[in-house]
This record gives C-alpha cells, structure tokens and sequence, in this order.
C-alpha cells in the first residue's frame, strides 16, 4: 500500500507497510501516480504504455531509468512493501496495566463550555475522590501490572488542584510501596491553573514526570469558552501562573493543551501566540462535540482547517530554518523507528493497558468513557473487574476495525479513538470520519516537514 500526495512543492510518497518515505522528482511521482496500488503489475521493465505516455515530454531514456530506480526500491520493499503487521493482529491478547487515569476530582473551577465532562463532574454530581480510594488505585495498579516496573499515574479531573492534599498523599503512598514491589511510578497532572501557587508549582515541579496546562491560546479565545462559574474569563490569572510553573520546571516534561474549534478555525495564531508567550510545547486539539452545537467542527469547515494546517505548517518550517521553534504535538512524528508494532496495530491500550479510575472507585476503561455506566469495568469497592472486556479491547485493532484495514495513516493512528469512536458511530471498531480526515491531513504536514528540513540540509 502507497500513500501519495503534493504540498509545499513537494512530492511525498508514503509506502505503508515499511514506513519508507520518497521525495521524489516529478518525472517519478508521475509514474507512481500512472502506477496507483499497481504492487503486482510491476515488471522489472519499463511497461510500454508509460514510455508512450511520459516519454514525450521527458524523453525514453529517463523514463526508463526513473522506472528502474521505482523497480529497485519496489526490489528493496521499500515502495509496494508487502504487509507484515496483519499476522501479528491474531495475536493481540489481554496485557498488564501500566497506566492509569485517577479522577481525583469530580468538580471544576471552570465551566469550559465544550468539557467533554459535563463542566468537571461526568454528569454524576460533584466529589473528590477519598485518600483511601486513591491508595486502593494504586494497589489495584500494582497488582495488575505483574511484571511491568515503570507505571505510569495522570491525576485527572474535573481540576486535580481542588483536591490537591489527596494528591500529594497518594504520590507519597505510591513512592512508599516502590522498592518494595520494584516499580517505578511516573506522576503527570492536567490542571486549568487557576490554583496554581508556589506549594503546587513546587510539588509538580518535584514530582510529576509531565504536567498538561490547559489554554487554549489567545486571550479572546481562551476566554469565550474557558470561564468561571460567574462568567469570568481565565486567560489573566493562568498565563502568569504557568510562565512561573514552566520557568521553574527546568528540562522536565510539559506542554500547554488547548482546544480549537468554529469559533477559532485560525488556530495557528493561538499556536503562534502560546509560543511567543514563551511555552515550546503545545498542544492544540480540535474540538470533539455533536455537529448541532454552534462551536462544533463539520465536514464543511475541513477545507479551512486544511488551510490553516498547512500554514501552521509554514509557519513551523520557516521558524526551524531559523534555529529556534516550537514542538507541536500532532506534527511530532518520527520516521526513523516510530512505535512498536503493538501500538502501531491498537494505539493508545484503552481498557486493556490503561484504565481510569472514579472518585468512587469504579473503574473504566480510559477517561472519556467515565459516566457511561455499561462501559463501567469494575470497582475497587468490591474488588471486581470485567477481564472479558479488557479482552474485547485488547483484540480492537487496525486489523479489527474494517475502515482502517485499508487506510494508508491506520500505523499512526492505531485505529483512532474508542472513546470518539463509540460516541459518534456506536462501535469503538467504527471509527469516526472527522477525525480520521483531520488525522491524515496533520500527517501529511508532518511528514512534510520532515521532507522540507532534510532538503534545507542538503542544500
């Protein structure tokens, strides 16, 4: 399977199964487009009708030598590879826990108007989760992942900040039992900042691996849709509080996660104004919401939001050529080695690898399934776990999911996401188009960039 396209002037083409990317001249991305998915019509020679159809304007000779180097590449699988992933995908089974989403709060200081947790509290009433239940998380962790010693804990919420005590007992609890069960945890917190202050930028600072700061970049869109509960806007008091907690953090993890949506479809200037505001990573998302709310994302807005990636992407290549720019998440993508052949096939291991945790002890299979009770996986209350649906998540793949099966981005996507999945389509195994479109098009801008930056290293 081949993936090609143009952009920026270049000619990219992605053969799948191997991971092999070619910039090729436009005599070739030529032949390969006359060619399509023709993996079993290659011949070592130069078919007649590609001599007839490209040889005027090229000349014989050269497309003949083009096609010969497309023939040694095809030779070397790396153009029309054959798949060697599928027989793996029989294979997926049921794997320890090594990450866990602890809901440590079920209530927010924001109203954020397109929180996918119903305003922090999953649509069940406000809570904190007890001290006592968090420890019994961590149990729970460590029994499940049997062998695996590196763990990996997000304190969620809601704001993780409001229960901000919990927190720092349940890392203390968790450092305690470390050399005793030989597991070493890492800690990451997502917070709105509003509570930031030097006790917490401190803790985080010291104990979390990776800390998310949620803004979603300029003052005027940050503000239209993250507010207080009277209505205020957060951007003036989180700005600051951040700039402290990532001036701090040294060489430590962090990225500031924001949320795009219609009402800020040129989001490469909230990307562009985090970053002169002096945050290096950043993350921002498009919004996942029903089509019939006013901010929601349709079908209908993806031509624009094609546009703005690939300024954004612009942008980025411009910045790189001068010596200093930003990392932005979805563009991040590495074509050297990439993800193991497990996460290629099931991504993210939702309900299998990875679990998220209530205030009450229940447990799910990742955070966006939180509040849907015939998704709940068991309890840390009575000590039950649905092992027959960490199975059923275990076997979800590109090879399980139909759409994907035949989808040249499937091995960076691993499938899309269950959650999004059920939502929009019913079936964690259906996934949801809008993403996927937007998903292939921030590949082909990553890839890009990567073909642009090795051109300005060779010239």
């Amino acid at each position: 399977m081949i993936h090609f396209y143009q952009l920026n002037g270049y000619n990219i083409v992605l053969d799948v199964n191997s991971g092999a990317v070619h910039v090729l001249d436009d005599l070739s991305y030529q032949l390969v487009s006359a060619l399509g998915e023709g993996r079993d019509q290659l011949a070592e020679e130069c078919p007649q009708e590609l001599i007839t159809r490209f040889g005027p304007a090229y000349g014989a000779d050269k497309v003949t030598d083009a096609y010969r180097e497309l023939y040694e590449l095809y030779q070397a699988d790396l153009l029309y590879s054959a798949d060697g992933y599928e027989k793996f995908a029989g294979m997926m089974t049921s794997a320890p826990i090594k990450a866990m989403c602890l809901h440590i709060a079920h209530d927010c200081n924001l109203r954020c108007g397109y929180c996918f947790a119903a305003q922090g509290d999953f649509g069940h009433g406000r809570k904190l989760m007890p001290v006592e239940i968090g420890k019994k998380a961590i149990d729970f962790l460590i029994e499940h992942s049997k062998g695996r010693r590196n763990l990996e804990v997000d304190f969620f919420g809601g704001e993780p900040l409001m229960n901000f005590q919990a927190v720092k007992e349940v890392v203390r609890y968790a450092r305690s039992l470390e050399q005793e069960h030989h597991k070493n945890f890492r800690f990451t917190i997502t917070t709105n900042g509003l509570l930031l202050d030097d006790d917490s930028i401190d803790f985080i600072n010291r104990e979390m691996h990776n800390v998310v700061l949620s803004i979603d970049g300029r003052r005027e869109v940050n503000d239209r849709l993250r507010y207080t509960p009277n209505g205020k806007g957060s951007y003036d008091v989180i700005v600051p509080k951040f700039k402290k907690l990532v001036e701090q953090r040294g060489d430590k993890e962090y990225y500031v996660r924001g949320t795009f949506t219609k009402y800020n479809l040129d989001f490469s200037n909230d990307i562009e104004h985090l970053y002169n505001e002096g945050f290096d990573q950043i993350s921002v998302e498009p919004v996942i919401a029903d089509s019939k709310i006013p901010y929601a994302l349709t079908p209908a807005d993806l031509p624009r939001i094609y546009d703005e990636y690939d300024a954004l992407a612009q942008k980025m290549i411009r910045r790189k050529k001068a010596g200093k720019c930003y990392n932005f998440f979805h563009f991040m993508i590495d074509l050297d080695q990439g993800p193991c052949a497990i996460k290629r096939l099931r991504g993210c291991g939702c309900g299998n690898e990875y679990v998220a945790v209530t205030p009450e002890g229940d447990i799910y299979p990742c955070h966006q399934f939180v509040g849907f009770e015939d998704w709940k996986m068991g309890s840390l209350i009575d000590g039950t776990f649905d092992t027959k649906r960490k199975e059923m998540f275990a076997k979800a793949n590109v090879y399980t999911k139909s759409t994907c099966k035949t989808c040249w981005a499937k091995f960076y996507c691993s499938g899309g996401c269950n959650a999004n999945n059920n939502e929009f389509t019913g079936d964690i195994l259906k996934p949801y188009q809008l993403s996927c479109d937007l998903e292939k098009k921030r590949l082909e801008c990553a890839i890009m960039i990567k073909a642009a930056m090795a051109d300005s290293e060779t010239a």
